[in-house]
């Protein structure tokens, strides 16, 4: 069964048939858009492109995820904050190979849950590239990104990889579940 047909299985499992906004963000280069290509498999069904600032939409069922790139230059905009006020769910995703850049990593996370839009969202952190040798565990990352200190009611972290989709579907199922816990 292929991971599209799977995620689409976990969505139909869901009690809650109204629709999701879910904000998937990360670092550039951590694996989001392998992960909407793996997950959709009809790929991105749209991208959206300004200067210094892009945002990739993709719908599955009644699941609407908008992922962004942030760090350095990349601030998500006012302007774009404001579509999110009815935000379910960030999932954080973090190239935990790139040992360089955890800080960052870290940084933005922390500076996207001082958002408003994000204060009541249930988050799950993805420590992606897991097939790589020198990646971090999820363990040693949650440690890297302070998530005791986050002041999140529901958060998970989970080891994935992108490219093999490893780790990645039971995440979102663990994601999802809490999400419609809550509606």
């Amino acid at each position: 069964m292929d991971l599209d047909l799977e995620f689409f299985t976990l969505l139909a499992d869901l009690k809650s048939r109204r629709d999701k906004l879910i904000l998937m963000a990360g670092l550039n280069g951590s694996g989001k858009t392998t992960i909407l290509n793996k997950i959709h498999s009809e790929g991105i069904s749209t991208e959206i492109v300004t200067p210094g600032f892009s945002v990739e939409m993709v719908k599955h069922a009644y699941i609407n995820i908008a992922a962004f790139d942030v760090g350095g230059e990349n601030r998500i905009p006012p302007l774009y904050m404001q579509h999110f006020q009815n935000m379910k769910g960030l999932i954080f995703v973090v190239d935990s190979n790139d040992q360089n850049r955890v800080l960052e990593a870290r940084d933005e996370l922390h500076r996207m849950l001082q958002e408003d839009e994000l204060k009541n969202v249930v988050v799950l952190v993805l420590a992606n590239k897991q097939d790589l040798c020198n990646a971090m565990t999820a363990e040693e990352l949650s440690k890297e990104l302070d998530t005791k200190s986050l002041r999140i009611n529901q958060w998970h972290i989970s080891s994935t990889c992108a490219i093999s989709g490893d780790g990645l579907l039971e995440a979102l199922r663990k994601f999802f579940w809490a999400i419609d816990s809550m509606a």
